[in-house]
């Protein structure tokens, strides 16, 4: 250190460095100490990964993980969101790494709308679409001219069809046809009416239609209980499974990877079966 600048400091602290010696050894620890704290250990993303979620039961089944994930070394960034577009456009414009809370449908159907190229990485669990009504206790009970609601995604929106081709209320031409619309309505003996709502929506309208097509994310959120209050509901044999999503240019990296080993181990799985009862089945 040149005599100029240990002047400098000396005339800057003139009660604390008394001495030169004194001044040297606290100069060096300053310069020490910055040294330490640039080259240690800086606020980056490679030991956190973000992922986007809706409510119930994503970002439970996420909180659950959590614990695991950080004994790996990952910071689970949970996002949670109330739509069924955002978290796509957040992954699809590297906004937020994966996101959990859809079928491999929709996200086709957001693919090819979108003209992205989101991919599954592993499937998670089943959430049986159900149909509810705050006026009805059956389905035959249902009166001629009877609104119907149900969302109006095009994956959703024909998968609400599908049941209520099984249900009995209605035929399509094609009840296997995981893209069909109400023109494929073959049967409408009871001259159904339909309102496609946004899927958050259907949960709010059960005062005012008289049945309504529910996802049983949007449905526990409401405090229903699918297993109790649905007239109608999917099977376990459904194809509708819930999916961990990346882009293709992450699917490989080892914190998404290690992400899909806790999201299908034996203890989510005995999670999902004792939080949610049978509203929520495992898919592994």
């Amino acid at each position: 250190m040149s005599r100029p600048c240990f002047a400098t400091v000396k005339r800057a602290f003139p009660t604390i460095f008394h001495n030169r010696l004194y001044a040297m050894k606290h100069f060096l620890l300053c310069v020490a100490t910055l040294l330490f704290v640039g080259c240690g250990p800086s606020d980056s993303n490679h030991d956190r990964l973000s992922i986007a979620a809706t409510a119930v039961p994503h970002a439970e089944i996420l909180e659950f993980v959590k614990p695991t994930l950080a004994k790996q070394g990952i910071r689970l960034d949970i996002r949670v969101f109330n739509d069924y577009v955002q978290p796509n456009d957040q992954v699809a414009q590297k906004q937020i790494d994966v996101n959990y809370f859809q079928t491999e449908p929709y996200l086709q159907a957001y693919n090819r709308s979108r003209n992205t190229h989101l991919i599954t990485v592993v499937g998670v669990h089943i959430e049986p679409l159900g149909a509810y009504s705050h006026r009805y206790t059956a389905l035959a009970s249902l009166p001629k001219g009877a609104e119907i609601a149900i969302p109006n995604d095009p994956s959703n929106n024909s998968r609400a069809l599908i049941l209520l081709h099984q249900a009995g209320l209605i035929k399509l031409k094609d009840p296997k046809n995981m893209l069909a619309t109400q023109r494929d309505i073959l049967e409408n003996p009871k001259l159904f009416k339909f309102r496609e709502l946004d899927a958050a929506m259907l949960p709010r309208v059960l005062d005012q239609i008289d049945l309504v097509l529910i996802n049983t994310n949007y449905a526990l959120s409401a405090g229903l209980k699918p297993n109790q209050d649905a007239l109608a509901i999917e099977n376990k044999d459904s194809p509708y499974v819930n999916y961990l999503v990346s882009r293709e240019d992450n699917k490989d990296d080892p914190r998404v990877q290690k992400l899909a080993k806790a999201l299908t181990s034996p203890e989510v799985k005995r999670f999902i079966d004792k939080k949610y009862g049978g509203a929520v089945l495992p898919a592994f």
